[in-house]
C-alpha cells in the first residue's frame, strides 16, 4: 500500500513530538535528580523518557529516508550462487577473488608495518605495550591450541591456522563495507577446503610413509579402501559447503532485514550486524580451524 503525503506528514509530526517531548522530559528529569538525589521511580523514568526519544528517533529517520529515496520496504532480495564477475587488464575476475587479494595486501602490508616500526625489536627488559600484550596473546592461544590437537607438528600448523583464521575474520568485516565477503563464495571455501585435504594427506604421509598411509586407509582389511578414500575426498566439500552456507546464510539474513525494513533499517542492521559479520564468522572461524586440525590429527595417528 502506497502511503499518502497526509499519512507521512502525521507520521514525521507524531514522531517529532515524541522525540520532543522524550528529549525534553529526559533533561528535566536529569536536572531534577542532579538537585534533588535520585530515586529508583525517577531512575526508570529517565530510562523510559530515553528509551522514547530513541524509538521516536528511529522512526523520524526512516519516515524522512522513506519519503526522501523512497526506501519501501518489501521481501525483495537477489543473490548468486558465485560472485559477480570484474575486467581487470581485459582479464576477468571473480569480484571475491579480487577482495581475497586486497584482503591479503592490506594484512601484508600492517604485518610489515607493526613488525618494522611499530615494534623494530623485541626487547624483553622492555616494558611492552596494550596491543603487543594482545598480539602475544592471540599467538600464543592459537600456538597451544594446535600443539593440543596435533602435538609436535604444530609448529608448522599453528602459523597457517592463525593465518586462516585472520584471513576469515578479514574477510567477514569486509561485510561491514557493503562488500560480498569472501567466505560466501563456494569457490574461496572450496580452495580452503582443498588445502586442508592436502595438509591431511602430506601430513599423513610424512608421519607415517606412503605404505604407512595407504596401510591406514586399508586397515581393517582392505575391502574397506574404496570408502575410506571416498571418506577423504568428502572432506574438502564437507568444510567448503559448511563454511559457504553458514556466510552466505548470515548474507542473506542480513539483506532480508534491510529489504523488509526498507527505509527503517536504519541503526537496525548495523546492530545485527555485530552478530552476523563479527561473533557469527568467529564461530565458523573456530569451526574450521578444530575440523581440519582434527582430520589432520586423524592421518597422524
Amino acid at each position: 500500500m502506497v502511503k499518502t503525503k497526509a499519512v507521512t506528514i502525521i507520521e514525521f509530526a507524531f514522531s517529532a513530538v515524541l522525540l520532543a517531548l522524550g528529549i525534553i522530559g529526559y533533561c528535566a528529569v536529569h536536572s531534577y535528580v542532579k538537585h534533588h538525589g535520585e530515586t529508583k521511580q525517577l531512575k526508570k523514568r529517565s530510562k523510559l523518557l530515553l528509551a522514547t526519544a530513541v524509538i521516536a528517533g528511529w522512526f523520524f529517520i526512516g519516515t524522512a529516508i522513506t519519503s526522501v529515496w523512497n526506501g519501501k520496504g518489501g521481501l525483495n532480495v537477489e543473490f548468486e550462487m558465485f560472485s559477480e564477475r570484474t575486467e581487470i587488464f581485459g582479464f576477468s575476475f571473480a569480484k571475491t577473488t579480487v577482495l581475497s587479494w586486497a584482503i591479503i595486501a592490506i594484512v601484508f602490508v600492517l604485518c610489515l608495518v607493526f613488525r618494522f616500526l611499530v615494534f623494530p625489536r623485541f626487547d624483553p627488559e622492555k616494558p611492552k605495550n596494550a596491543f603487543q600484550n594482545v598480539t602475544e596473546l592471540a599467538v600464543e592461544a592459537m600456538d597451544s591450541f594446535t600443539k593440543n590437537t596435533v602435538g609436535d607438528y604444530s609448529g608448522a600448523l599453528a602459523p597457517y591456522m592463525f593465518s586462516l583464521a585472520v584471513f576469515m575474520i578479514f574477510s567477514a568485516a569486509s561485510e561491514l563495507l557493503g562488500y560480498r565477503p569472501p567466505t560466501s563464495d563456494l569457490i574461496i571455501t572450496l580452495a580452503m577446503g582443498l588445502i586442508t585435504f592436502a595438509l591431511i594427506n602430506f601430513y599423513g604421509v610424512k608421519k607415517k610413509g606412503l605404505a604407512g598411509r595407504i596401510k591406514y586407509l586399508s586397515s581393517p582389511t582392505p575391502l574397506i579402501l574404496p570408502m575410506k578414500i571416498l571418506s577423504d575426498v568428502a572432506v574438502p566439500v564437507s568444510l567448503a559447503c559448511r563454511l559457504f552456507g553458514n556466510m552466505l546464510g548470515g548474507m542473506i539474513v542480513m539483506d532480508l532485514l534491510k529489504s523488509v525494513l526498507g527505509g527503517y533499517a536504519s541503526g537496525i542492521p548495523a546492530v545485527a550486524g555485530l552478530y552476523f559479520n563479527l561473533f557469527h564468522p568467529l564461530i565458523q572461524t573456530y569451526i574450521f580451524i578444530i575440523l581440519s586440525l582434527t582430520f589432520i590429527n586423524e592421518a597422524i595417528e
